[in-house]
């Protein structure tokens, strides 16, 4: 068992250190305020459970097994993406950027925060690959003899926690850069950055095929 959870513990690492939709979104957050890039990634690590429950359940394995279903998640979460990056080219145009940052300090912070944890959440659900990677990486890691359901659940809040520990230290790393992140210039170029990659992880990810 002790074999298994380090190497799940390694893979896991791997995993979370590889850039994807979910750093974008969570670095983007993080540059208006620490508090929403961590409710972010919070979101996010929801949507790592559901999918890992998911795959525990055998409701991935439909996923997998069904083009049409994936096809259908795919596209929905191709235009989810596309969105998202042409909203942030939207505001790096309009060049209000520096308004937005004290997003917290308002009261509807508890609104705003909600959005935050729905972003991270919706960034998550957006990728159909979640669900597929997730039922055929975590039932290598089950020991033999294992009760396979609840070491599943176990294996999918870890993958959460691991996931939680590297993205905070992403979070707190953009959040402490905030000052060169709120001059005008910088944050406008980062948006624009931002931006083309969601909207080009989007369109990827309509074009390609299982």
């Amino acid at each position: 068992m002790l074999e298994s959870l380090l190497a799940f513990t390694g893979a896991a690492f791997l995993i979370a250190m590889a850039p994807g939709p979910s750093t974008v979104v969570i670095m983007r957050q993080s540059m208006r305020s620490r508090r929403a890039g961590f409710l972010t990634t919070l979101g996010n690590e929801a949507g790592v459970v559901v999918w890992g429950v998911a795959a525990a359940l055998g409701l991935s394995a439909l996923l997998a097994a069904s083009q049409l279903a994936y096809d259908a998640l795919r596209i929905a979460g191709a235009a989810v993406l596309v969105y998202f990056g042409a909203k942030a080219l939207w505001q790096a145009r309009r060049g209000n950027l520096a308004a937005q940052a004290p997003e917290f300090e308002a009261a509807d912070a508890p609104v705003a925060g909600w959005r935050s944890f729905r972003l991270g959440l919706i960034t998550n659900f957006a990728n159909p690959k979640a669900g597929v990677f997730a039922v055929s990486f975590l039932p290598q890691f089950v020991p033999e003899g294992a009760p396979v359901l609840v070491t599943l659940i176990a294996f999918s809040v870890l993958w959460a926690l691991i996931d939680l520990v590297w993205y905070s230290g992403v979070v707190w790393l953009v959040a402490a850069a905030r000052r060169l992140f709120e001059r005008p210039g910088v944050r406008r170029r980062l948006e624009q950055v931002s931006g083309v990659v969601l909207v080009g992880l989007g369109i990827r990810l309509a074009a390609e095929s299982r």
